[in-house]
């Protein structure tokens, strides 16, 4: 990475329409310049602002952001489920995708999920289809669970899907 490394905070209300801008331009824009888009799969929302106040106002619940000289440059959702970490609505924005900053936030929800959860395993939702996602994940440490969820058809907050067969995959990392 050529520039500081991000600061990393807690997400506030305040934060939440540039985080929905963020992670829309992250995951549903095709011309924005990242790997990370799933606009050949979903349309509409890729998240909801009243599910993410939720996030940031539950207990044994963080929205992290990175950020750098006051400027967002990508977030991610942590949270205990289930006994375990989960981790999602992880986005860096496109035009800095590759100078290894969510590979660091990665690692501060991990941190995190070890320290502040008190969790031995952190798990990620991925949809099945994104394999080039899923390879990044692996080569993080991540492994293949086995385990798929059904994608949530007829709940326009995750997205307007464009094809049939979509589900997730679960990936998984022991946190040692």
């Amino acid at each position: 990475m050529s520039a500081a490394a991000p600061r990393f905070r807690d997400a506030a209300e305040g934060d939440v329409t540039e985080l929905v801008a963020l992670v829309t331009e992250a995951y549903r824009l095709i011309d924005a310049g990242g790997w990370t888009t799933e606009a050949s799969l979903l349309g509409g929302p890729r998240l909801d602002p009243l599910l993410l106040r939720r996030d940031i106002q539950r207990p044994r619940s963080r929205v992290i952001v990175a950020e750098r000289d006051g400027r967002l440059l990508g977030c991610g959702h942590l949270a205990l489920a289930d006994g375990e970490g989960h981790f999602g609505t992880f986005a860096v924005r496109p035009s800095l995708q590759g100078e290894g900053i969510g590979r660091l936030l990665l690692g501060e929800a991990e941190c995190l999920a070890r320290d502040w959860l008190g969790v031995e395993w952190l798990r990620i939702s991925v949809i099945e289809q994104r394999g080039e996602l899923i390879e990044w994940y692996q080569r993080r440490g991540f492994r293949r669970s086995g385990v798929y969820k059904p994608f949530p058809y007829g709940d326009e907050r995750f997205g307007v899907p464009l094809r049939d067969d979509l589900r997730f995959e679960i990936l998984e990392k022991r946190l040692v």
